[in-house]
């Protein structure tokens, strides 16, 4: 019995791919080849264009068939074409990755001016304060719900206007701007918060 309703809307490509999903989620080793090879240079498009990096783009679509290998049986065609599931792992997986190329470069930046500032002034109370603050800064994003972190982080890290961030995520430019309107107010509220804690403390 077949894992995938066929479609009766689907392309010939689309339902060759669909057939060679059902063959990795049945098992197939010799599936996934044919699927990379038909569909591996959209994939690695979009995660171009998303991290803006070859070697780290290439890394985003090896994970993406790596996915494909252990999570065929997840695939559900009601959820949309093979095609469109593809592009959607693929935009998930390079925005983890810029995620976390961002952090990296966030923490070196914030280690190196860390660094800076304590050479330069010697004190030990000042650096204190800093480090409070950015405990207090990582608080308050935790406190966020999760899809008004993401595109916080995303506009911040990656310096990604909100039509731009809209465009990636595939979502109303009105719902990025509410997002992120309603997750700065948040961080706002719950720095002050802990600030005020940590003062009463």
């Amino acid at each position: 019995m077949a894992l995938f309703r066929q479609s009766t809307q689907l392309g010939p490509l689309e339902a060759r791919w669909m057939a060679l999903i059902q063959g990795i989620a049945q098992g197939d080793q010799q599936a996934l080849a044919p699927l990379y090879d038909e569909t591996s240079r959209f994939v690695y498009a979009l995660a171009l264009r998303i991290l803006q990096d070859y070697g780290l783009a290439e890394e985003a679509t090896m994970d993406v068939y790596l996915q494909i290998w252990r999570q065929a049986h997840s695939y559900a065609p009601a959820r949309g074409n093979p095609s469109a599931w593809l592009l959607n792992m693929a935009r998930s997986r390079a925005i983890d990755l810029l995620r976390r190329k961002a952090r990296k470069k966030r923490f070196e930046e914030s280690l190196d001016a860390a660094c800076s500032t304590v050479a330069s002034t010697h004190d030990p109370e000042q650096a204190s304060l800093l480090d409070e603050e950015q405990r207090r800064a990582r608080e308050a994003l935790a406190q966020l719900k999760p899809e008004q972190r993401e595109v916080i982080e995303i506009a911040y890290f990656a310096g990604l206007s909100h039509s731009e961030i809209a465009e990636l995520l595939g979502l109303p430019l009105g719902t990025i701007k509410t997002r992120i309107r309603s997750g700065m107010m948040k961080l706002r509220e719950s720095l002050v918060s802990l600030k005020e804690l940590d003062l009463a403390s």
